[in-house]
């Protein structure tokens, strides 16, 4: 068993010890919150901008980052485009460039503003922005890698059918089979 000495001094270590880790936490406290404090602090809006706590989607969580992260995934849809062989008429590259484009100008207009991107894109929320460019990379190596633009064959459509009845046949719409009419 302990004296009653060793008590009395082990208890005094212990609370010296706490003593200065609860000093210096508030020390650091105190810096963070000088450093910050520097800004300007505008009010923050629950559920808006910086004031955002969930998306509201089963894993997916918020990211106060996301706008700068789609500007660098959807380049980087443009740079794969741009290096690999696929030919600029190809259906696939024309649409995956101009989202990719129109996206990137809609981030980069409006960096602070990640509603305003929203708005714009009208795909969702800016994190699931991100996670479609993600997707769209996923596919986009898939397209290069099997090389299915050369799958894809040119269609003649008939723009102007030469039959009075619109090339549906012998009968109108609308009439009923001989055997039928009353």
């Amino acid at each position: 068993m302990m004296s009653s000495q060793t008590l009395r001094v082990l208890s005094s270590i212990a609370s010296r010890s706490s003593r200065a880790a609860r000093q210096s936490t508030c020390n650091v406290t105190n810096i963070t919150r000088a450093a910050f404090s520097a800004q300007a602090e505008a009010p923050l809006t629950p559920g808006i901008g910086l004031g955002k706590t969930s998306t509201g989607l089963v894993g997916l969580e918020v990211d106060h980052d996301s706008v700068p992260k789609m500007i660098t995934k959807y380049q980087a849809l443009l740079d794969k485009l741009a290096a690999s062989d696929m030919p600029p008429t190809s259906q696939y590259r024309i649409n995956v460039e101009k989202i990719a484009r129109y996206r990137i100008a809609a981030a980069q207009e409006n960096l602070d503003d990640p509603e305003a991107v929203e708005e714009l894109c009208n795909c969702g929320q800016v994190e699931e922005l991100v996670v479609q460019a993600d997707n769209e990379m996923k596919v986009m190596d898939m397209y290069l890698r099997n090389r299915w633009w050369e799958l894809v064959k040119p269609v003649d459509i008939e723009y102007n059918p030469s039959d009075e009845d619109g090339g549906h046949g012998d009968v109108e719409w609308g009439d009923t089979p001989d055997g039928e009419k009353k």
